[in-house]
């Protein structure tokens, strides 16, 4: 079983490589005079499980379709030089969020993704809190796992807040909801004691976000707003907003990715947000953030998929889902 990393994911990579007892292999990113690009592995991979590492979010140098087109070139490279089976782990899958068609002519831009990264013969694919997991497990018909970012939120949480501090979950929009519970689920286990929840209604049409529904109760209550990405961070800062003019005591964000697009560091810089949890599945997240100072709080994701990799060298083997 080998490990490997495109270089834009290097640093989340080797950790996880740390965490799983495996070193990362060595290979070849080679830039062409035009743009073009070659990538291949610099060791023998016949026979071989092969994990390939690479996050896809865009970046100062790599736009996320330079670093999908690397991924997928390397993924075929290395079923063409005999790797038995070939995994990806993609910390942050890019083009999940169009999962549906919501307007005539709409792509549906998860399903391609999907196609392509069969077309050239990946087995399995791993991600992260995935926007969408039902329109995810649709789309990819190799073997798909998501794996969920709850128990780091959980252990984060229980240490951050006071015990005697009354927590409710809530999710900034129905879709969410699933997530909103595991999470509350994991948190009460870790801090044995009931966790609340309570959701909002949004829609979003053209960059406007609407809805005025909210249910639950979170008079006197610490609040964690959880999410599976902060992209422009208006849903964070309307839920937290809302949330303290309902009474809640404070309110704290949290969401697997911090994507973090322009102006996204000054939104979160609210008052009404006490402190804003995200994980490294995206990198230079500190970078993108920065403004938040001590208000930004990074989680470590590499054992969540360090997991996956020493699942992969127990006797049951690579194609083990439990």
């Amino acid at each position: 079983m080998k490990l490997f990393t495109l270089e834009a994911t290097r640093a989340l990579a080797e950790r996880v490589g740390e965490k799983a007892g495996v070193a990362v292999c060595a290979h070849e990113e080679r830039e062409f005079e035009d743009g073009e690009f070659k990538v291949r592995a610099l060791e023998s991979v016949s026979g071989e499980a092969v994990f390939v590492c690479q996050s896809l979010f865009s970046d100062a140098r790599y736009s996320v379709t330079d670093k999908l087109c690397r991924l997928l070139f390397f993924v075929g490279s290395l079923k063409d030089a005999g790797a038995s089976e070939v995994i990806a782990l993609v910390p942050y899958l890019g083009f999940a969020r169009k999962d549906r068609r919501t307007k005539s002519r709409d792509p549906v831009t998860t399903r391609y993704v999907a196609s392509m990264f069969e077309a050239v013969g990946l087995d399995e694919i791993v991600t992260a809190d995935v926007h969408n997991l039902a329109a995810y497990e649709n789309a990819f018909r190799c073997r798909k796992r998501n794996l969920e970012a709850a128990p780091l939120f959980a252990e984060h949480f229980s240490d951050a807040i006071g015990e005697d501090a009354r927590i409710v979950v809530l999710s900034p929009d129905a879709g969410g909801v699933k997530r909103a519970k595991a999470f509350a689920a994991e948190l009460s286990r870790s801090r044995s004691q009931d966790v609340e929840l309570a959701f909002m209604e949004k829609h979003r049409s053209e960059g406007r976000v609407s809805g005025e529904l909210f249910a639950g109760e979170v008079e006197g209550a610490v609040v964690i707003v959880i999410d599976d990405l902060i992209s422009g961070g208006t849903t964070m800062v309307r839920a937290a907003r809302v949330s303290m003019e309902r009474g809640a005591r404070a309110v704290h964000g949290a969401a697997t990715h911090g994507v973090f697009g322009e102006g996204t560091a000054v939104a979160l810089g609210a008052p009404d947000l006490t402190s804003v949890v995200v994980t490294d599945t995206v990198g230079a997240v500190r970078e993108r953030g920065a403004g938040l100072a001590s208000k930004l709080v990074v989680l470590d994701s590499a054992a969540l998929f360090a997991d996956r990799v020493r699942r992969a060298m127990s006797p049951s083997g690579i194609g083990e889902l439990s």
